[in-house]
């Protein structure tokens, strides 16, 4: 089992920057594969970056390049994103996911991960 522990949400201006923190406990196998996905409202959970402990793996969605970053601090067993250049289009609730073994080619459907965060909202005003 695995607990995940999303922060660093808020509200910014457009063009402002924030960094995301998410913190797993329990199972460090569980969480080999970390995840953020993004849900605004209306709008199907979409997968942001994916950072694998095992084989340094890390994809970024096409939407997330070039101004998202995902990090990991394997010591603390946390993932971080850092977001910037931030528009209103990026408004929505940010999640954390875990999932013990990469999904490939499509790690961004929401169904490959067996974890979940309660999320972390971010607002953004133009």
């Amino acid at each position: 089992q695995v607990q995940l522990a999303e922060s660093g949400g808020g509200s910014v201006q457009a063009g402002g920057s924030l960094r995301l923190s998410c913190t797993a406990s329990g199972s460090t196998d569980s969480s080999n594969c970390m995840a953020w996905f993004r849900q605004a409202p209306g709008q199907e959970r979409e997968g942001v970056a994916v950072n694998c402990r095992i084989g340094y793996i890390t994809r970024y969605a096409d939407s997330a390049k070039g101004r998202f970053t995902i990090s990991r601090d394997n010591a603390k067993n946390t993932v971080y994103l850092e977001v910037s250049s931030l528009t209103p289009e990026d408004t929505a609730m940010y999640h954390c996911a875990a999932t013990p073994f990469f999904p490939g080619g499509v790690w961004s459907q929401p169904h490959h991960f067996d974890y979940w965060g309660q999320g972390t909202q971010v607002t953004v005003s133009s």
